[in-house]
């Protein structure tokens, strides 16, 4: 069970462990690297006292070529600076491969309370005001170890850069609150922001299970001691099929318990989350969004458009520091990428999906070197980087704007209609009116991938959905063939008219793109030969491109739910994070509608509860769904389209 507890770690916080690394067999090029920076760096090893009088361990790399001065590039993490020691040496320095060469001083932390560092560890700790001159948050710490650095380490330049992946790019953000006056650059890269309404653990207030639960299983574990070495239990799973597993284990009550039964004890951090269902203080105190206030550093924010984890993240951090820091340097880019698959894959595949060109190289070649090159050593321009630099996944080009949403978009309703169709036209114009319905049963949910996984595969955000078509509780609605291209740039809002034979459900809607049946890959391409589609036909591939739960008893209040009144119809709308996407004329729109996408999402006891993670397995109940269309009940989807 070592490999899957370790996969678990690395895919849902993209954490990147050196220890495993240096176990691995490195490709030859891999290997150059890290003989170039044994041969041009030292390493040395630092306990920085914070404003607090906590020491946090820091490793420091330094080129040993000391006839001028670096800047400093800087990241802070939960997941282990390892290796430990001074003469143990990472094999890559930096956000990627480029940087060793280019000349950096490179600094990387266990944040407070982790591995080697001192204090109590705090989840997504919440920014305070910092009222006394003892008062600690990630700022704090960040703006304290950048003041050490600067008189410590010689052959400086006066400047520092930050960055960090998912859990390090939440450290990356809370750093640059308030910042130190030599935070020149910083790049949160799928920064997690808010844990309630989109990032990692919940979407909507719907509860992430499978990611999360396998997540905590290490990462919740309590420190007893500062420590170099991997410390607390691995969970006995018995399969490595998630979807036997969260079946077999329960209601979530039960899952909770079984991590004591399992692992010897609690994981808090789980209890508390569990504690909280609505959208109260607790959650409201770690949604850094609001606070990111006061940057002076220039920033580049970065996240994939198959990130299932932090897409969310990386698109409302570049808005919030847009809203609440006029005038500062504030870019975007978003790629055809899972999570961190901008550092660590090539970009032209993931799963079936191709993509026309090795997206991750460009990006780390034209973007990121370039970028900290600029604001920390005045090297080059950068006018390649525009204010909002969005990859089109249909029409598989990079796309600038001016915003998140271009100008040239029109918030376009794309209509249910009678007999699984999808029309621009309102079917209440042509009389047209009418339900689909399902039954939707928690103890046989809708799995959503097909594959036999434990954790979940990080294609599966492209994968193929002809699986859940067939199935009956799943509605499939889609449009005629496209005579043109039409290209969708921005959030996808649906509004549904829905209804339950239940009192509380959960509506999921996907967007998908039909691929004609005779569509076959570009002369010479196919899928990667290691990969499980090495013999994939995309005939009729329904491609997905973005899928989003959202609990009824969220419908009018994220802070206060309330209870469906069976059988009465009531209007679900919620916003679904954006994509930029061309579909090919010959292709087809689809949308499906479904209450179960088991077990990344937590199944819905379809009773309401006070609490429904309270809920145990004799709490879930069959319920009979309808999804409502035409006669002033006309349930849409807004597509921001692209007009030419």
């Amino acid at each position: 069970m070592k490999i899957k507890f370790i996969a678990a770690l690395l895919l849902i916080f993209g954490a990147f462990s050196a220890i495993e690394a240096q176990r691995q067999q490195l490709s030859p090029a891999e290997a150059e690297l890290a003989k170039y920076i044994r041969e041009n760096y030292t390493k040395r090893e630092e306990m920085i006292p914070m404003r607090d009088g906590v020491r946090l361990f820091t490793s420091i790399y330094e080129p040993k070529e000391r006839s001028k001065q670096y800047p400093i590039l800087f990241s802070r993490t939960p997941y282990t600076v390892s290796p430990y020691g001074p003469n143990d040496y990472k094999t890559s320095l930096g956000p990627n491969e480029l940087f060793a060469k280019e000349g950096y001083i490179f600094v990387y932390q266990d944040v407070r309370g982790r591995w080697m560092s001192e204090g109590v560890y705090e989840d997504v700790r919440p920014d305070i005001d910092n009222r006394t001159p003892q008062d600690i948050d990630e700022s704090t710490d960040t703006y304290d170890t950048i003041e050490w650095l600067l008189k410590n380490v010689g052959s400086n330049n006066g400047r520092v850069g930050m960055w960090g992946i998912s859990y390090p790019g939440f450290y990356t953000s809370a750093g640059a609150i308030d910042s130190h006056p030599a935070l020149r650059a910083i790049s949160p890269q799928a920064p997690v922001s808010d844990w309630f309404h989109g990032d990692d653990a919940h979407h909507n207030g719907a509860l992430f299970l499978a990611q999360n639960y396998h997540f905590f299983e290490f990462f919740g574990q309590p420190r007893p001691a500062p420590t170099n070495q991997r410390y607390g239990k691995q969970l006995d799973w018995g399969t490595r099929d998630d979807y036997k597993f969260f079946l077999n284990v329960g209601g979530l009550r039960e899952a909770a318990d079984f991590y004591e039964k399992s692992l010897g004890t609690r994981i808090s951090f789980w209890d508390a989350m569990m504690a909280h269902p609505n959208y109260d203080q607790f959650w409201k105190d770690r949604n850094i969004l609001p606070k990111l206030k006061n940057i002076k550093a220039a920033v580049m924010t970065v996240g994939g458009w198959y990130d299932n984890e932090d897409l969310y993240g990386a698109l409302n951090t570049y808005r919030a520091i847009e809203k609440q820091n006029p005038g500062i340097y504030n870019v975007l880019v978003v790629g055809p990428w899972f999570h961190g698959g901008w550092e660590r894959s090539s970009g032209d595949w993931l799963g079936t999906a191709y993509f026309g060109q090795k997206t991750s190289e460009f990006y780390r070649a034209k973007f990121e070197l370039p970028f900290f090159d600029h604001f920390l050593k005045d090297k080059g321009e950068i006018p390649q980087i525009k204010e909002v630099n969005l990859f089109d996944t249909g029409a598989n080009e990079w796309k600038n704007f001016d915003t998140f949403t271009p100008s040239n978009v029109a918030e376009t309703p794309l209509y249910l209609t009678a007999n699984g169709g999808l029309s621009f036209a309102d079917a209440a114009a042509t009389s047209e009116n009418g339900f689909n319905e399902y039954v939707s049963d928690p103890m046989k949910p809708v799995p959503y991938t097909q594959k036999i996984t434990s954790n979940y595969p990080r294609d599966f955000m492209t994968e193929d959905q002809r699986f859940a078509a067939t199935r009956p509780d799943v509605l499939v609605y889609q449009t005629g063939i496209l005579k043109d291209d039409l290209t969708v740039a921005g959030d996808i809002k649906p509004s549904l008219f829905v209804s339950s034979t239940g009192t509380d459900s959960d509506f999921v809607v996907k967007l998908i793109d039909v691929f004609p049946d005779d569509y076959k890959y570009p002369e010479g391409v196919k899928p990667p030969e290691n990969s499980a589609f090495s013999v994939f036909q995309p005939g009729g591939y329904e491609m997905l491109l973005r899928g989003e739960p959202f609990p009824a008893r969220f419908r009018n209040s994220f802070e206060k739910p309330e209870p469906l009144k069976p059988n009465e119809t009531t209007k679900i709308e919620y916003v679904m994070p954006g994509v930029v996407h061309t579909f090919k004329k010959g292709h087809r729109i689809m949308v499906q509608i479904q209450s179960t996408w088991f077990p990344l999402v937590a199944r819905n006891p379809q009773q309401f509860m006070d609490n429904y993670k309270t809920a145990t397995a004799a709490d879930y109940r069959k319920a009979t769904e309808r999804v409502y269309f035409g006669n002033g009940a006309s349930s849409k989807i807004m597509l921001p389209i692209v007009k030419n």
